[in-house]
């Protein structure tokens, strides 16, 4: 395994997790219809493709590879499934269960179509966990506090893309933020959104 935390471990994903199913718990139906950073999401969809990663992630964890992790998250409009209430909650912490296994971060996997070492999935899957979660307290108007390790993973992972050629595939043009930012300020601003962003009156 890989030490992605700079602590001789690997990153423990159930904290993360928690705080987003407290985010999923807290989002009211009237709410569903809302704007979010992701322009051409509403948050029905922005949970909905939560909900896709969480379970495209947790099988390529558990190395179970096949429609799941071979889906495209850009090849359609994710939207909610019923018993989304429950479910989401269900899978993200099954997907953190998943990545405890050491086996997770060997070898090869595969998500979104993508093959890919598990230790780089693993750095996706905390950027996306991250980065959404951001994404969906924002749009809900709720108090957000990822875990500070998975933060710190998330926007390493963020800064080491800055010059890579193919960055514009995946992360809209980094927004500057001021100095003396917050990490999580910076770590969204590197994923192309503005830190100040919120829903229009």
């Amino acid at each position: 395994m890989t030490d992605i935390t700079g602590t001789g471990t690997t990153l423990d994903l159930g904290p993360q997790t928690e705080e987003l199913a407290r985010l999923v718990a807290g989002v009211t139906d009237e709410q569903l219809a809302g704007p979010t950073p992701c322009p051409e999401y509403e948050v029905r969809h922005l949970l909905g493709h939560l909900a896709g990663l969480a379970v495209a992630f947790l099988d390529a964890g558990r190395k179970d590879l096949g429609v799941t992790t071979d889906t495209d998250p850009q090849s359609a409009l994710p939207d909610l499934a019923p018993g989304w209430r429950e479910g989401l909650p269900k899978v993200l912490a099954e997907l953190a269960e998943a990545w405890r296994d050491p086996a997770a971060w060997t070898g090869m996997t595969r998500a979104g179509g993508v093959d890919l070492p598990g230790e780089i999935a693993a750095l996706v899957a905390t950027d996306e966990l991250v980065v959404h979660g951001w994404d969906l307290a924002r749009a809900t108007g709720q108090r957000y506090d990822p875990d500070p390790a998975a933060l710190r993973v998330c926007h390493d992972f963020l800064a080491a893309s800055v010059d890579d050629p193919d960055r514009g595939a995946i992360f809209g043009p980094v927004v500057t933020v001021e100095p003396g930012a917050s990490l999580l300020a910076r770590a969204v601003g590197l994923s192309g959104r503005d830190p100040e962003w919120a829903p229009r009156p």
